[in-house]
């Protein structure tokens, strides 16, 4: 089994989203892409977020339609609050997996630019497969300057979607998906009253639409 987890936020989960998933489902024939919304991110702490319930509820609804797409709880807020890191869900998700199964891990280049301020990120990277979804013209060596030198084993591969050898997994640049959205472009947008249609998927924009997500920090208790 090829398994794909994909955490974030997801305030609001949009169609950019949606396309790195496609594009690596088909890239690396993956079998299924967990859809992870963070109930207690650390980058978040002290931050305004949505509240989970909403979140899930729209992640859940951006992967109905797609068998390969599964919303998952593995991060719902804990009851003492305790934020979530990624390597302890992979650490609890590889257990629960063969030694045959292959683990990748979706990553946005902005989120990947950061990982040497996340937990034990070399443990991290030494526990699944990291697909790292680019911006447009970016340059490679962005990503590996972010890399351990000691845990490198070889250099790019050529090709649509190059790789990197690690100590014990592969890094991989997932090329030729544009995504040019992003939430907080997508919350501003709703509280100015832009238009949003076409970078929501059509369930996800009429959910915000009926809660009244995003429009105002006063209501519905929309956010926490």
């Amino acid at each position: 089994m090829k398994l794909a987890i994909f955490g974030g936020t997801f305030d609001p989960v949009h169609a950019g989203h949606l396309r790195a998933a496609r594009a690596a489902t088909r890239a690396f024939r993956l079998d299924c892409v967990l859809f992870i919304p963070s109930g207690n991110p650390p980058h978040k702490r002290g931050g305004r977020l949505t509240a989970f319930d909403h979140r899930f509820a729209m992640t859940a609804l951006a992967c109905a339609g797609t068998p390969k797409f599964v919303p998952s709880l593995l991060e719902a807020p804990r009851a003492d609050h305790r934020p979530h890191y990624s390597v302890e869900t992979v650490t609890k998700l590889r257990k629960s997996l063969t030694p045959r199964d292959q683990l990748y891990f979706l990553i946005g280049l902005d989120a990947f630019l950061d990982l040497q301020q996340w937990k034990t990120p070399e443990r991290l990277l030494d526990a699944a497969n990291f697909v790292v979804v680019p911006r447009p013209g970016f340059p490679l060596q962005e990503v590996l300057n972010v890399l351990p030198p000691r845990i490198v084993r070889g250099v790019p591969s050529p090709g649509r979607n190059g790789s990197v050898r690690l100590r014990r997994t592969k890094l991989h640049i997932l090329s030729g998906v544009n995504v040019r959205v992003s939430s907080h472009e997508i919350r501003e947008a709703i509280r100015q009253g832009r238009p949003v249609t076409g970078l929501l998927p059509p369930l996800v924009e009429e959910y915000i639409v009926k809660h009244e997500l995003y429009q105002a920090e006063a209501r519905g208790g929309a956010w926490r």
